[in-house]
């Protein structure tokens, strides 16, 4: 058996530590490949020994740019065995922004898929394909590397998706993410012989921090989609009996919406998770109509990511909340003066805890402005807490608007908006009104072969909303524009000319 690195105090000891304790379990299922866990190890030590042949020490800054594959699980596990910081880089947006981040974080090496766009070149830069796995066996028999990490040491750096202005680097420590592996063990009964379908990109916390890494550290299996396609999702579930699985609303509003949802097996599955923006209560609907167990959760990146979460045996009595705090953090909801909000009043959510972020990377003017004096981290998002202690995410601050002296959370309208039996996708923006002034301006997005028209929406909202939420404008689209992150440019509907 292989020497544990018992310096290492990081994450990059587990490949070792999880093969030392089952080495023929899958670990990895891509297409028709499956990986061991004892293959696993191997393969990251050598790449490993190649980076380190290339002078990557600890500290540096290793990059991966391309969809989901076993390579970014090993470029990851390889550049943590070395004590040096992984960035995972989101392979859906422009050259220029890709280059931004390589120059911004300082980036050593670059691990990549064929037909990346980059122009910036690190020292060393590898191609996934036949080039990689030439680097691999190059490198020879895996070598013992125990270089010395702490928990406190800088394993992630995470770019946020940028709606204004550059993008910021969030930092997470290897302390940070294995909190919040704790976390989401204590609010989801992960198994060892779990079967997790990862259909959403790795290069995003949600995916990697609540997915992939508990199935890691459980034992289990992960099945690992390049990209996501509602037919593949429906395949690999029946194909290998995947038992857990985790989405955004579109990815989940997706299957719902496809012909074959009402004879889909999806007998394997025991729970969907679902966490990045509020979902719809009728897509929620839809999944506990067919027996399946819906489970919300609320965070961000800098939270590593989990902030709150809805256990299974909430799920159904709490429709649509994004649950408690979870086990090792504090959360609040407070007023503009820092004052706790009373139950059912909207206020920012503010959080404390071992997961969440020391700050951003090479910008120490928004890691202090990211904080309140007493250390807790400002998400720029407007919740509400019932009596019970539950969580509502309303919205971001940046995005409510104010109606005659009303407060409107577009959320909320578009979860309404959601429910039209017409409607594929809804985006809300608050517009200026020489009388209120503002006003709602919805874009709807139909259903293919669907026909809207902007007064049959409104009426369809006028009884299920206050007047004053219902926007004044409906804008009929074939599609929303979004950031390569996935969310709605809201900066860009805003902009856009009213129509007279």
């Amino acid at each position: 058996m292989a020497a544990l690195p018992l310096r290492n105090r990081g994450l990059g000891s587990w490949p070792a530590r999880r093969a030392a304790m089952s080495p023929q379990r899958p670990a990895l299922l891509f297409g028709d490949d499956v990986t061991t866990y004892a293959q696993l190890r191997d393969r990251i030590a050598r790449l490993a020994s190649g980076l380190m042949s290339r002078g990557v020490s600890p500290g540096d800054r290793v990059a991966y740019l391309g969809p989901n594959h076993p390579a970014f699980v090993e470029t990851m596990f390889a550049t943590h065995l070395l004590g040096a910081v992984f960035v995972p880089l989101n392979a859906r947006l422009a050259e220029p922004e890709i280059d931004y981040m390589l120059r911004h974080s300082g980036a050593t090496a670059l691990v990549h898929a064929p037909g990346s766009a980059f122009s910036v070149r690190p020292g060393t830069v590898v191609e996934v394909g036949d080039a990689y796995e030439k680097w691999l066996e190059a490198a020879g028999e895996p070598a013992a590397i125990d270089v010395p990490v702490e928990p406190g040491d800088v394993a992630f750096i995470l770019y946020t998706s940028g709606t204004t202005g550059r993008p910021k680097g969030a930092t997470l420590t290897h302390s940070n993410v294995v909190w919040n592996c704790y976390n989401l063990l204590v609010g989801v009964d992960v198994a060892g012989d779990e079967v997790t379908l990862i259909g959403a990109p790795l290069f995003h916390v949600a995916a990697l921090n609540q997915c992939l890494l508990p199935t890691f550290l459980k034992g289990g299996r992960s099945v690992i989609m390049p990209a996501w396609d509602v037919d593949a999702a429906f395949d690999l579930i029946e194909a290998h009996r995947v038992t857990w699985m985790f989405g955004v609303s579109a990815m989940f509003a997706g299957l719902a919406r496809s012909p074959r949802w009402p004879g889909a097996d999806l007998s394997s599955v025991r729970s969907v998770m679902s966490g990045g923006a509020p979902v719809p209560e009728a897509l929620i609907g839809a999944y506990q109509q067919r027996g399946l167990t819906f489970c919300q959760g609320y965070g961000m990146t800098e939270t590593a990511p989990g902030a709150t979460f809805l256990e299974a045996r909430e799920s159904v009595t709490h429709l649509g909340s994004a649950g408690l705090p979870v086990f090792f953090a504090d959360v609040r909801c407070v007023r503009p003066d820092l004052t706790d909000t009373e139950p059912g009043e909207p206020g920012e959510v503010l959080v404390r805890g071992p997961n969440v972020t020391p700050g951003y990377w090479n910008d120490p003017q928004a890691t202090r402005d990211a904080f309140t004096a007493g250390g807790w981290f400002r998400s720029g998002d407007v919740a509400r807490v019932d009596a019970g202690g539950h969580y509502h995410v309303v919205d971001r601050v940046k995005d409510m608007y104010i109606s005659g002296g009303e407060n409107v959370y577009p959320a909320e309208v578009e979860s309404v908006l959601f429910e039209h039996p017409a409607i594929a996708e809804a985006a809300v923006v608050g517009v200026p009104d020489p009388k209120w002034g503002e006003v709602g301006r919805a874009f709807v997005v139909p259903l293919p072969d669907a026909a809207l028209d902007p007064e049959s929406v409104r009426a369809f909202l006028v009884p299920r909303l206050a007047k004053y939420k219902i926007p004044a404008y409906v804008d009929v689209v074939p599609a929303l524009p979004r950031t390569g992150s996935g969310k709605v440019r809201k900066a860009e509907l805003r902009d856009r000319p009213i129509p007279t």
